[in-house]
């Protein structure tokens, strides 16, 4: 069941980690349980059951594993994708949460379009037949036109009409218009696409692994530093993809900087007496 709305408050705050004492070799924090119910599981007692679930089980349809997943592996990036057919005379406009960036040099991006029985998608024959798109990252300010845009439109219709959007012609590298409301996009050209062949039924295609390179970014000047080098995300306010129906807004920011093997354990000389204390404490408590 989807949660019900019961708060307007969209102001980005920047809050202290669960546990600001933690120590190496602390493990995980005992979480203060007093303003949640008292009903509710415990997420640090290592006595709770875990349940073994092989995805390829002949009696698990693979429509579970799709719920399963996009509700376990969250909050989502999604890439609100802007592709235009070989002739212009096909523009699409569809939100993918199968989406991450995994290299800056070249900056790589991947995206997965899942192949429905009924033959692949619009976008992604606009990103396979013109070898170019544009990712939009989506922003709270457009979520609701954003998600429009997931309507089961017929081919051949446009989904920038359904959303009310501006179309953006003003790209560098590629054809595809961006999305003008949108605070941060990517010019992307396609460098590979790998197929995944279904493990429920061996010899279908069940998704294209579509992976991009930016070639150009688009980002409105109040997010953007002055070095060029970071996107404020009070401004950004990106939309992550939970399961269901469910999105997350951003609204609460940790501080959590990358400690040093040197400065912050002591070295090798730390790091011996952290495992001697670890050592000592499990054989008192076998």
């Amino acid at each position: 069941m989807a949660p019900s709305a019961t708060s307007t408050d969209s102001q980005i705050r920047i809050v202290p980690v669960p546990n600001p004492d933690w120590t190496f070799g602390q493990g995980s924090n005992h979480l203060d349980k007093s303003s949640s119910s008292s009903s509710s599981p415990d997420p640090n007692d290592k006595s709770q059951h875990h349940t073994l679930i092989n995805p390829q089980s002949p009696s698990r349809p693979s429509w579970l594993n799709y719920q399963l997943l996009i509700s376990a592996v969250t909050p989502r990036p999604i890439a609100f994708l802007s592709t235009l057919s070989p002739d212009g005379t096909k523009a699409n406009l569809a939100p993918f949460s199968y989406f991450n960036v995994f290299n800056h040099d070249p900056p790589t991006f991947v995206v997965g379009f899942a192949h429905p029985p009924s033959g692949p998608r619009d976008s992604f024959v606009n990103v396979r037949d013109s070898g170019e798109c544009v990712i939009n990252i989506i922003s709270e300010h457009y979520i609701e036109a954003a998600n429009s845009t997931s309507i089961d439109a017929p081919y051949g219709t446009s989904e920038w009409g359904v959303s009310g959007l501006t179309a953006e012609y003003s790209c560098e590298t590629v054809k595809a218009p961006r999305v003008k409301e949108a605070i941060f996009s990517v010019e992307a050209k396609l460098e590979s696409i790998k197929e995944i062949e279904s493990r429920a039924q061996p010899g279908r295609i069940s998704t294209w692994l579509v992976v991009l390179e930016g070639t150009r970014f688009w980002v409105r000047d109040d997010a953007l530093s002055e070095k060029q080098d970071y996107v404020a995300p009070e401004v950004l306010r990106p939309i992550g993809r939970m399961g269901g129906t469910i999105y997350s807004k951003t609204t609460e920011l940790m501080q959590l900087p990358r400690p040093q093997f040197e400065t912050d354990l002591g070295g090798i000389e730390g790091y011996e007496k952290l495992l001697n204390e670890k050592n000592r404490t499990t054989a008192q408590n076998p």
